[in-house]
């Protein structure tokens, strides 16, 4: 038996605006986005070497009770949800290039004690996205 990791979703405050900062800073490629007739908008991108891994970019209001849409929206602009990390083959040049776009900078490089280089932002939506780079030895 074989199992993969297919998708993975990220809450949002604003679709296209995460689009444009998962885009055009993280790097990730468009894969589908498909409004459905109830609303939801099926958005995903991935990077462009893993065509099978797709990141879902999912409005937090979107199908939610609105007292659960606000207790999450309140969570997600604290960074209080889970943290997403992607590799990167630069940590320092992935640095540079985030927060020259204006990127929130949470952390900025650092050699980690489990073995990687690693900085750290938040998205426009306030969720925690680690870089990591494996330390050369």
């Amino acid at each position: 038996m074989t199992i993969k990791l297919s998708h993975t979703i990220i809450q949002v405050h604003d679709q296209d605006e995460a689009l444009a900062f998962y885009r055009d800073v993280v790097g990730l490629v468009p894969c589908v986005d498909v409004t459905m007739d109830n609303g939801y908008r099926w958005l995903s991108l991935g990077p462009a070497d893993q065509p099978d891994v797709q990141i879902v970019l999912e409005d937090v209001t979107v199908g939610r009770a609105p007292a659960d849409a606000e207790a999450l929206g309140n969570l997600l602009a604290k960074g209080s949800l889970s943290a997403v990390i992607f590799a990167v083959d630069d940590c320092d040049a992935f640095f540079e290039k985030a927060r020259a776009s204006g990127a929130e900078v949470m952390q900025e490089p650092v050699e980690q004690p489990y073995g990687v280089r690693d900085c750290a932002f938040r998205d426009p939506s306030g969720n925690h996205l680690r870089f990591a780079a494996p330390l050369k030895r």
